[in-house]
């Protein structure tokens, strides 16, 4: 495979931090890199570095001749104005890839503005507007956030059969298992600040423990070693020859791998547990015939659930399904169209949103943790606002730091922070996952497996919501709900739904009426035969629309210029004679039904 991308020893700095330094990677033709890490290790500023937009402070990246790259960040900006199709076709090079990039984004037509739509429709416009680009490297950051659970299935399907390589910082685990065919994690626990290895990241998780228990090996020998050479400078050695000052030396040095090794090896986590009110009421919340619709359109109706401690409730649904809206109904935020939400007499609600709570970017790290002082309240006892901000991963060196120039996981666990102080029967949590690192995640889904309340969880994260919760809430975007056991089962039901409706729309197409049947003797013998022959007609007009547009949307058809514009072509003239077929079935039906009846 040709070599595209090539860093050696590249380093990035933020004024006495390092950030990383010697990192060294390759990325070929063909590869999928997943690339993770810990909050605030600096994978979206490598990614910056690797796209070009972003300098490093030492080492050098080097980019094949030639070579096209797109680079497509965490939150993509557009100018409001601008329509879907306007935003592509400005980045095309050929006319017809805007059509098939707002074909494969799943978009039905161009005509909306980007600041009607929804982060999950933003995040597929930036991704098409990629493609339309028809990168060689393709560089995504946190590409699933915001996207639906359909969405994120797509665009696994999608760099799965992509023809370009890609590097995907992402802390969805399912994602990177389906995507990746090589890992990197970014961590200064590694001697050269990166673990690299090729495969999944199921085969990533086995090797990165090997080499954990490689490291311990080493960790042991090197401090039985160091404690032999103490001892030895401690019986008063003296560099009088040759030899003793040697060993002196190589004492010093293995004294200080030693420091270097237990400093890198030395983990934590966030401390994640939210404060439980411990109480015994069987029932919290009691929904009943609920109904909701906004803007006209039906989201839910006929919804009845109980809510009772130990009740962890996934919610999962397309985007613009309602799942934000019935947390807020539940929350009382909202009211009914129908229907009645009883709620426990003083009931403790805890709302995590899914745009969170803006803090002043202003504020320092320090008050953003402990608004009225020096401690907070925990379970009724004052924490320290240094321990408090240690529990977070927090050092007591950024308490004085504006909460602006914390990274997005940062954030995050500062927001987590302020929610755990408050005492909850019921955890509503929208989207909490968002830029939190794997290790934060760990952390969060035990504390909510052993939360002794109720939650309900929207995310996209499947993992987590197949690990949290005991049963979810899936709604179809069509005004129809179910309740399922798990999410399998859920995607299971919305595909028979999907499929049911496609049939009906099927029979309602007027080629698929009975076009056989003996008509009113109002046509003429060739008209006669003609009608006879205009279901097979119409129904291999239509087989031959889907088949040139599969070809047209095919990655290997995307990378090629030439064949995409023939297909293109072939689309348009397959449209073409199905829109003629069907306009002139109208007027032979006209003919036989001049009334209608």
């Amino acid at each position: 495979m040709a070599l595209l991308l090539n860093c050696q020893t590249i380093a990035r700095r933020f004024g006495s931090a390092t950030l990383f330094e010697n990192i060294s990677l390759t990325i070929s033709d063909g590869e999928r890199h997943g690339l993770i890490g810990p909050n605030g290790s600096g994978k979206s500023t490598l990614l910056k570095i690797l796209a070009g937009l972003d300098q490093p402070d030492g080492g050098e990246v080097a980019l094949r001749k030639g070579v096209r790259m797109t680079y497509v960040p965490q939150d993509p900006q557009f100018e409001p104005a601008l329509t879907v199709q306007q935003i592509l076709e400005a980045a095309a090079h050929e006319p017809a890839l805007a059509q098939v990039a707002m074909g494969q984004a799943g978009f039905s037509d161009g005509s909306p503005r980007a600041g009607e739509l929804s982060g999950g429709w933003r995040k597929r416009l930036a991704l098409a507007q990629a493609l339309v680009r028809q990168p060689d490297l393709l560089l995504l950051d946190e590409p699933t956030n915001h996207l639906d659970v359909e969405g994120i299935a797509w665009l696994e399907r999608l760099l799965g059969s992509a023809p370009f390589a890609s590097v995907v910082v992402s802390h969805d685990r399912y994602f990177l298992e389906n995507v990746a065919t090589h890992m990197m994690e970014l961590n200064r626990a590694y001697p050269d600040g990166l673990f690299r290895c090729a495969g999944s990241y199921g085969d990533f998780l086995e090797r990165r423990e090997e080499f954990y228990a490689a490291q311990a090996r080493q960790r042991e020998s090197l401090a039985v070693k160091v404690r032999r050479e103490v001892e030895w400078l401690r019986r008063g050695a003296k560099a009088r020859t040759r030899k003793s000052k040697a060993r002196i030396d190589t004492a010093n040095e293995m004294i200080a791998a030693l420091a270097d090794l237990q400093t890198r090896t030395r983990t934590s986590t966030a401390q994640v547990d939210f404060t439980a009110s411990d109480r015994k009421t069987k029932k919290l919340i009691e929904v009943e015939d609920l109904a909701c619709a906004l803007g006209g359109k039906r989201l839910f109706s006929g919804l009845g659930l109980v809510f009772a401690p130990g009740r962890r409730l996934g919610l999962a649904g397309p985007n613009g399904s309602g799942k934000t809206t019935l947390l807020r109904l539940l929350l009382g935020e909202l009211e009914p169209d129908a229907g009645v939400v009883r709620r426990a007499g003083e009931l403790k609600m805890v709302y995590f949103e899914q745009n969170r709570q803006q803090i002043d970017p202003e504020t320092t790290l320090r008050r953003a943790l402990a608004p009225e002082g020096d401690s907070v309240i925990y379970r009724g006892r004052p924490v320290h606002v240094n321990g408090w901000a240690k529990r977070f991963l927090f050092r007591e060196d950024q308490l004085a730091q504006p909460v602006g120039s914390l990274s997005g996981g940062e954030r995050a666990r500062v927001h987590i922070a302020r929610l755990m102080l408050e005492e909850a029967d019921v955890l509503l949590l929208d989207e909490p996952t968002n830029d939190l690192d794997i290790p934060t995640l760990e952390v969060l889904e035990e504390s909510l497996s052993e939360f002794p309340g109720s939650l309900v969880l929207v995310t996209h994260d499947r993992y987590m919501m197949d690990r949290v919760t005991n049963a979810v809430l899936g709604l179809d975007g069509e005004g129809g709900c179910g309740l399922f056991a798990d999410l399998a089962q859920w995607e299971a039901w919305l595909q028979e739904q999907r499929q049911a409706l496609a049939a009906q729309a099927r029979q309602a197409r007027p080629g698929e009426k009975a076009a056989g049947a003996a008509p009113k003797k109002r046509l003429s013998y060739l008209e006669q035969r003609e009608w006879d022959a205009m279901e097979a007609g119409i129904l291999e007009a239509e087989q031959k629309l889907a088949a040139a547009q599969a070809a047209l949307y095919a990655p290997e058809t995307v990378s090629d210029a030439r064949r995409l514009q023939e297909c293109y072509e072939e689309m348009n003239r397959a449209q073409a004679e199905a829109d003629r077929l069907y306009a002139r079935w109208a007027e032979l039906e006209e003919k036989i039904n001049p009334a209608g009846g």
